[in-house]
């Protein structure tokens, strides 16, 4: 063959790696077959370059259909839904005995359409520049090619190819883990604190060291956004996340680098939080919020480099997703709100900072306001509310704050609003007694306990304040049936005991 082709062959390689950002998925031993896929979302997905001398259009058309066998083939390993193939022959002549009706059709196999180019001296220029993938190339070629050219021109598409592999893997070089390791480490040392101080499923101290808590968060604990990041509620919980931040921060470490990492691990965190505290009135506590978030971070990346996601990781990290939102839906007590507050804040987090190199400052600043715009949207949502919106376990836990305070009125004020708009439920009602007895309004706090009673009848609790209003109203002998009853419900608490004895020895 002459030269000038095998000139054509390897300068039409390089401008597929350098232009059109194509990678070389083989090379043939005797380097005249090259097969290309292209690293961007466009047209067609892979590419091959055949240097041959066609002598029959016999051999031409068995290796179209070669071709095709092998172009699906390809697209089940890509795990593509269909694929576009481009199948390009670089000769000096066409076959003798003609090839217009192979050339000119597209051939499928499956859900692979191959479309085939003859490359000759009569028709090659013309036929390039038609194309729309090779029009902006500068296909002329001179009228002597020495050996010494085609060497030059092909170590140029072999140099091309390395630099951009190279590319390819500083991608997932960006940073080594430091702040993945250091979490991990802060993460196991608040466990620690937790079990020695009343254990890492006890309410009151989740509470203590600063679970993420409504009714807090309400009176303005507003840092319960942040801490709930490093506490875990048992050693499974705490298990399971370590291994997943593990692996996940490891990755979005070395994609991302070591500040953009932090950033993005604890916006997640916080919006993980925020909406949890939003949507669940649950005590919650985790670093589920946060590694989501990384699972945003690679799904930003991917958004970035598709074919490089889904050629490495992509259908992996979507399959874990899909599955972890999957089983949050299904199993009770998965904060899945915190979930997907994180996968949220995770991929705007990413959004926001970007990939390494990859600058693109009007897209992150669209990003950000859109974020900030979210934010402020939710927050003042949340503000305006009243409390006969909240869930009434938020409210019975603030006006529980407010008595622990000693803000009776306050406390009286909240629970009369929930009680008249609201759908209270017996706490309600046996908390604004409470409040209505430390004010002196003990007739009203009466009916309100009797209220709590209807409600639920084992509330000893409330059996038992209202048999001490009934004490001091006089009507000793109902106030005796409300002790025995409470007394009845809980024989374990001994001032139960002490008040029937006391009004029975009256009697």
């Amino acid at each position: 063959m002459n030269l000038r082709y095998h000139y054509l062959f390897w300068k039409m390689a390089l401008y597929l790696i350098e232009q059109k950002h194509y990678r070389i998925l083989n090379l043939s031993q005797e380097q005249d077959e090259i097969w290309f896929e292209s690293t961007v979302l466009k047209d067609p997905d892979v590419i091959r370059l055949r240097l041959k001398d066609l002598d029959w259009g016999s051999w031409l058309e068995r290796d179209i259909e070669q071709t095709v066998r092998n172009a699906d083939m390809i697209r089940k390993k890509l795990r593509k839904r269909n694929m576009k193939m481009k199948n390009i022959y670089i000769t000096t002549y066409p076959p003798v005995d003609g090839a217009e009706g192979m050339i000119t059709d597209d051939s499928h196999v499956g859900k692979a359409a191959v479309e085939s180019i003859l490359i000759d001296e009569s028709t090659g220029k013309e036929t390039l520049k038609q194309d729309t993938l090779f029009s902006d190339g500068d296909w002329e070629l001179p009228p002597e090619v020495l050996e010494a050219n085609v060497e030059w021109m092909r170590r140029s598409a072999v140099n091309a190819s390395a630099k951009q592999a190279k590319r390819d893997r500083e991608l997932f070089e960006k940073g080594k883990p430091f702040f993945t390791y250091l979490f991990i480490a802060v993460q196991l040392i608040m466990f620690a604190i937790l079990e020695m101080n009343g254990g890492s499923q006890d309410p009151q101290t989740l509470i203590k060291y600063g679970a993420k808590y409504n009714p807090l968060i309400i009176e303005g604990e507003w840092w319960r956004l942040i801490t709930p990041i490093f506490l875990h509620i048992g050693l499974l919980h705490l298990l399971m996340n370590t291994l997943a931040l593990y692996y996940l921060g490891i990755a979005v470490e070395r994609i991302y680098g070591r500040i953009r990492f932090v950033f993005i691990y604890m916006l997640s965190g916080i919006a993980g939080s925020f909406a949890s505290y939003l949507f669940t009135s649950n005590l919650s506590a985790g670093a589920s919020g946060a590694i989501f978030g990384c699972f945003g971070a690679l799904l930003y990346f991917g958004v970035l480099y598709p074919k490089i996601f889904f050629r490495t990781m992509g259908f992996n990290i979507i399959a874990v997703i899909i599955l972890n939102l999957a089983f949050g839906f299904t199993v009770p007590g998965i904060d899945n709100a915190g979930h997907l507050g994180g996968l949220a804040g995770g991929f705007l987090a990413a959004g926001i900072v970007s990939v390494p190199g990859n600058r693109r400052i009007f897209r992150q600043f669209l990003i950000l306001s859109a974020t900030v715009i979210l934010i402020g949207v939710f927050y003042a949502g949340d503000r305006q509310s009243a409390p006969s919106e909240w869930d009434i376990n938020t409210v019975n836990g603030v006006a529980q704050e407010k008595i622990a305070d000693e803000e009776w009125s306050e406390a009286e004020e909240l629970l009369n609003e929930v009680i008249e708009t609201g759908t209270p439920n017996a706490e309600t009602y046996f908390y604004l007694s409470y409040a209505e007895i430390k004010l002196g309004k003990t007739d009203t706090a009466k009916d309100h306990l009797r209220s709590a009673i209807e409600k639920r009848d084992d509330f000893h609790e409330a059996h038992y304040n209202l048999a001490l209003i009934l004490i001091d109203s006089g009507d000793r002998e109902e106030a005796l049936k409300q002790a025995r009853k409470a007394y009845s419900l809980n024989k374990n608490e001994k001032k139960y005991k002490k008040l029937v004895d006391e009004l029975e020895g009256a009697s």
